[in-house]
């Protein structure tokens, strides 16, 4: 697949504005919008209203033009409304949609295609249960493991997010998704993930010697820490919600044996940095660790909604039948968006995840040398096209910028047709995740624009 190809798949003109957003078709649209819909919703009052994708570009009804470097919040890697996978939803929905919560012929594909691009440990040696969000899949795996196991306790690290619903919610630790829910479900463990940048030990990779993961495998395999019946342990080989930090080389090794030597599962979340982001099918495959369970979505399913939970045979023959029904799980139509979508990533010898790595690498290294120059770009990280900017009021305090000024730099980027969100513990980081589809030229021209933006603060 070539630029020219690529670029077909977007809109060419973007990025082209004609209104301020939002515009006055978008202002009607929000204002129904806020009446009628719960602004608990992930975007809250995001002035932004979709009216057409394309690629990694899309258009509100003012016909502005976006170059999206959000990809539906990492979802649509092969790109909105991508020419194949709508192909296959119209064939299949001429055939069948909803078959319950029982076998169907595309979702039985599906099950056996995941277990061939699964990660070491689980290709070909492994199960799936469907679900219909990430959220979905990370509570069903809370449940399994009490099943398989017999243990109640999970361990689970700052800067998590799994989820939001009970179980989920649990485990993730951003203040904005737990105050005034508690209490949550009890048994769940935090400890310290490692994010290098500001660690909380106040040490430095690599003469660190990677303390943080030997505080686990202290936790987990030391008499009274109170982690005595701790049946898994969930991470995201690079997080995603508190600011896309990767776990750094040897971190995971030592914490999958410290699970190993405890008799705990290792579960990996893949939601947001699986379906090929990190420039691998899965973010776990840059480590050394065959993880015992995946939760995957997102990507997956890219247009439609698609989740599930991927685990050891050996493990979910302990699993009771019967015993976790959902009955819009694994429809036949978004089961053949999902199988189109993971032929396109991996077709080629992966050819389009790998260069998802290298457009990946070219944009992390010219924003690591503009940054050289501007005093508010703290630290540049991630794999693939999973890019954290960390942003700080200065290089030397590395204090992080403020609210304020992080929402006028995302409106401002909005109004020169660029769409990139924060994340972060402190909202302070911008994220670069768009569809893997974005053309080279698309890529620097949005890089360019926010350089140019951050330079004025």
């Amino acid at each position: 697949m070539n630029e020219k190809d690529l670029a077909a798949l977007s809109y060419d003109e973007a990025p082209k504005m004609v209104t301020k957003v939002p515009g006055p078709k978008g202002s009607e649209v929000l204002e129904d919008s806020f009446a009628y819909e719960s602004m608990a919703r992930g975007a809250g009052r995001y002035p932004m209203v979709y009216a057409e994708g394309k690629g990694a570009t899309v258009k509100d009804p003012d016909g502005n033009v976006f170059i999206d470097i959000t990809a539906g919040v990492a979802v649509n890697s092969v790109g909105r409304l991508h020419p194949r996978v709508i192909s296959a939803m119209q064939e299949q929905m001429g055939k069948l949609l909803h078959a319950g919560d029982m076998s169907n012929i595309k979702r039985t594909e599906l099950a056996k295609k995941v277990a061939s691009v699964a990660p070491p440990g689980l290709r070909d040696n492994c199960t799936t249960y469907f679900t219909q969000s990430g959220s979905g899949a990370v509570e069903t795996a809370i449940k399994f493991v009490r099943s398989i196991t017999g243990r109640s306790q999970i361990v689970a690290f700052h800067g998590a997010y799994h989820g939001v619903w009970l179980g989920g919610n649990s485990l993730t630790t951003g203040d904005q998704y737990r105050k005034g829910y508690g209490p949550f479900m009890p048994g769940v463990i935090h400890l310290p993930y490692p994010y290098c940048y500001r660690c909380c030990f106040g040490l430095e990779y690599p003469s660190c010697k990677l303390q943080c993961a030997k505080y686990v495998d202290y936790v987990l395999n030391t008499p009274y820490t109170g982690a005595d019946d701790v049946g898994a342990l969930i991470i995201e080989a690079q997080q995603g919600e508190s600011g896309y930090v990767p776990a750094p080389p040897g971190y995971l090794e030592i914490v999958k044996e410290a699970c190993e030597k405890h008799g705990a599962l290792y579960i990996s979340d893949e939601v947001q940095a699986g379906a090929g982001r990190t420039g691998k099918m899965w973010c776990i495959e840059h480590y050394d660790v065959e993880p015992d369970m995946i939760t995957w979505g997102k990507g997956m399913g890219g247009d439609v909604s698609m989740a599930g939970l991927t685990l050891r045979k050996d493990l979910a023959e302990k699993v009771a039948d019967y015993s976790q029904p959902n009955t819009w799980a694994a429809n036949a139509m978004t089961c053949a968006a999902s199988l189109t979508n993971i032929e396109i990533l991996t077709e080629n010898d992966k050819a389009l995840i790998n260069r998802c790595a290298e457009l990946g690498e070219e944009i992390s290294a010219q924003i690591r040398e503009a940054a050289k120059d501007i005093e508010t770009i703290g630290d540049v990280r991630g794999k693939g096209l999973m890019i954290g900017i960390e942003m700080v009021k200065d290089k030397e305090s590395r204090t992080p910028l403020d609210g304020d000024t992080m929402g006028g730099l995302m409106m401002d980027l909005l109004n020169k047709g660029i769409i990139m969100v924060p994340c972060g513990r402190y909202g302070n980081v911008f994220r670069f995740m768009p569809s893997l589809v974005l053309t080279r030229e698309h890529a620097h021209k949005a890089t360019e624009i926010f350089l140019d933006a951050v330079k004025k603060v």
